[in-house]
């Protein structure tokens, strides 16, 4: 009996191997590859080329028509940020947006919110949104599909605009010279894996306490001693949030203002005041899906309590209208894209005639936008704030600029100039005003959303 089952093994694994040498690049599949090259002198060249240098210079198209920097529509900002060695861009992003509202309102000077202040309590509700999370879902395996994205992404300096919302609705605002900058929030990456690190740790703990039946109420008692631990660690890297500071303010004009004392939360009402979670609907164009439908991505949260990212999946058109309302209106907009895509960092222009992959490799890259979502080829990878659009005599969009949180040496003075060919290709979403938007297009948010898992390809962390 026992050489039966031996000689079935066998039989098993040789069917096994069978099936897989069929699909492998045997020796005669690797002779005919090698025959099917083209052997001309131009390939040569190039290979020889290729061999040594980049290929983006290689497929620079250097002789076409270069762009202008004209814009008929523009909203006026003073002052580009730079979020250097860190994911912050969504932060960036939405504070340049509600500064220039408040320079404009309060006649302000050149300054800036405290990205770093935020940031604090960023990582702070983060880790207490993971800590929380394992603990909800502390009976299930560890190889459920949740629980391993969990482990996976405990903590991210990345982000989108919910968390922008949530996180000045709860926490306030203060000046950047009231919590300034320091070398971990503009180099993250030491510190976050840290605290991640240690996240994992306390994750696991708090799985075998849940294991060996401690109740709700130890379990909370615990996390909090866990947060207290991620507390101090943020404490030592950015510094600790102040609860009370005095600020004079500064003209446009470089006048001192008035001096008065403030919380962050009266600071924020002041010089904001906006209803962030009530005013601001985010709207995507992603045609992977259907559009006029309402989604929401599970987990995709900055603070447990918060919201999800919900939006309204738009046709492109649809979307350009708003975002040109909104700046017609000099009002900055939250935006989101592809942005490494045929971009030019040295005249800061993203243009798809940029480089000719298609002619350098001998070959088509075909996929349309909806395949390079699905496919994972393509995905919001940079928020910035959209702040220009030159329109034609026609009214249609020429060409649109973004301030951008690289530094004023980057690009065009610290702006990206777009396109609108490459804008419909790589843009995913903005973040609007209400009063811009078209009632029957307000009137999808009261759908029940769409819930997509927190692995969707659509959840990407602006970083």
């Amino acid at each position: 009996m026992k050489g039966k089952w031996t000689l079935m093994l066998a039989l098993l694994c040789a069917m096994g191997a069978s099936a897989q040498t069929e699909g492998g690049i045997d020796a005669d599949m690797l002779a005919r590859l090698k025959a099917a090259q083209s052997r001309t002198a131009t390939d040569r060249a190039l290979q020889n080329a290729a061999a040594g240098t980049n290929l983006n210079t290689l497929a620079a198209n250097k002789l076409r028509q270069e762009g202008d920097a004209y814009f008929s529509n523009r909203v006026n900002s003073r002052g580009i940020t730079d979020q250097q060695s860190s994911g912050r861009c969504w932060l960036f992003t939405g504070l340049n947006v509600l500064r220039a509202k408040a320079q404009a309102r309060h006649g302000l000077g050149e300054f800036t919110f405290s990205h770093n202040y935020i940031f604090f309590f960023d990582q702070l509700e983060k880790s207490n949104l993971f800590l929380q999370s394992v603990i909800d879902n502390a009976s299930k395996p560890m190889d459920d599909q949740l629980v391993t994205w969990l482990f996976q992404h405990p903590l991210s300096d990345g982000g989108q605009f919910t968390g922008v919302s949530d996180l000045i609705t709860k926490y306030g605002l203060v000046p950047a010279s009231v919590m300034p900058e320091t070398y971990s929030a503009n180099h993250t990456s030491r510190m976050s894996s840290l605290i991640a690190l240690k996240l994992r740790e306390q994750g696991l703990e708090l799985r075998r306490l849940a294991a060996d039946g401690k109740s709700a109420a130890d379990l909370q008692k615990r996390k909090e001693e866990m947060l207290g631990t991620i507390y101090h660690m943020l404490s030592l890297c950015l510094g600790e949030p102040p609860t009370k500071f005095t600020w004079t303010q500064t003209t446009a004009s470089g006048k001192p203002g008035p001096t008065a004392e403030y919380t962050p939360k009266s600071f924020y009402e002041k010089f904001v005041g906006a209803d962030l979670k009530g005013n601001y609907v985010m709207l995507m164009n992603d045609p992977s899906r259907p559009y006029h439908k309402t989604y929401t991505i599970d987990m995709d949260r900055h603070v447990y309590d918060g919201a999800n990212w919900t939006y309204v999946n738009l046709p492109m058109d649809e979307l350009k209208a708003i975002a040109i309302a909104s700046i017609k209106d000099s009002t900055m907009l939250y935006y989101s894209c592809d942005v490494n895509k045929f971009l030019d960092s040295k005249t800061g222009r993203l243009d798809l005639d940029n480089y000719d992959y298609d002619a350098l490799m001998g070959t088509e890259f075909g996929m349309d936008k909806a395949d390079r979502i699905r496919t994972y080829a393509s995905l919001s990878s940079h928020a910035m704030t959209l702040m220009a659009v030159d329109l034609d005599a026609d009214g249609q969009p020429r060409q649109w600029m973004v301030e951008n949180s690289w530094g004023p040496s980057s690009g065009y003075k610290g702006h990206l100039i777009m396109t609108d060919r490459w804008f419909e290709e790589y843009t995913f979403r903005i973040v609007a005003e209400r009063k811009y938007v078209p009632a029957e297009t307000l009137k999808l948010f009261e759908q029940e959303p769409e819930r997509l898992p927190a692995w969707d390809p659509m959840f990407a962390p602006e970083p």
